[in-house]
């Protein structure tokens, strides 16, 4: 199965850490956020990759064959990441993923290996979901009914009610690979909504009858950084423990 990563914008909450290099190349406790994303998903059994940049994609390029000179990577670039969000970005990505299944990762999410094993465990659509730890207010919420179905998701959701905060991790079928893909053209191609998040056609299929379940990760770690502050945490917390560049596992 496909792994896909977001790496297309400027990040510009995390200035000026990312005047000179994209975020997903920030390092938390000494290791950058994409090669631990990359080595989890490996670590998990993911060998295909396909990675859309934009903002500094010669640096993501080069980093990732470098790390990992024996995976199978698909880069396909948005020349259009100062004008366009991570919808657009996606949208992209048609062509290498229509209608197969696939891992969806957001670029600035650090996260434990059980997170992508709880989701392969759940099975095909579903998301993972944090409700414990500070939820932010302006972060994609998810609110769910009792079996856990997505009802709604998107960051102007109120937190009262809510199922927790999106990790940005999610587990896609064939069949809601295609329903989103042709959300996003109509969404994106169709009505020109460039600047906003994916999340907002995963709505729409939601919307339309596609079923996808909220995984609660529990205490598992997961995080996105989008702040400085959030780069700063992550790194207090992390640097308790070890990462080997040679078998890509993180010990605590």
């Amino acid at each position: 199965m496909k792994a896909v990563i977001l790496t297309a914008g400027r990040a510009a909450r995390l200035r000026p850490y990312t005047d000179a290099q994209p975020k997903a190349l920030l390092e938390v406790a000494d290791v950058p956020i994409l090669r631990r994303s990359i080595a989890a998903l490996r670590r998990c059994g993911f060998d295909q990759l396909v990675i859309g940049t934009g903002y500094l994609a010669p640096m993501v390029r080069e980093a990732v064959t470098t790390w990992f000179p024996d995976l199978e990577v698909t880069f396909i670039d948005n020349p259009d990441f100062a004008t366009t969000y991570n919808a657009y970005s996606l949208s992209r990505l048609r062509p290498a993923l229509d209608g197969e299944p696939f891992i969806l990762l957001d670029d600035d999410v650090v996260f434990d290996d059980g997170v992508v094993e709880l989701l392969l465990e759940r099975g095909l659509d579903s998301i993972a979901v944090r409700s414990v730890g500070g939820i932010h207010v302006d972060e994609v919420k998810i609110h769910a009914d009792a079996e856990d179905r997505v009802v709604q998701i998107g960051t102007d959701l109120p937190l009262r009610g809510s199922m927790g905060e999106s990790v940005g991790v999610a587990l896609l079928s064939a069949d809601t690979s295609r329903r989103l893909f042709a959300a996003l053209e109509q969404r994106v191609d169709q009505q020109g909504l460039v600047t906003e998040y994916y999340e907002a056609a995963i709505q729409q299929i939601v919307a339309e009858g596609a079923t996808l379940f909220g995984v609660d990760v529990g205490t598992l770690y997961a995080m996105g950084i989008d702040t400085v502050e959030d780069l700063r945490a992550a790194t207090q917390t992390l640097s308790q423990r070890r990462f080997d560049p040679y078998t890509y596992r993180v010990a605590v």
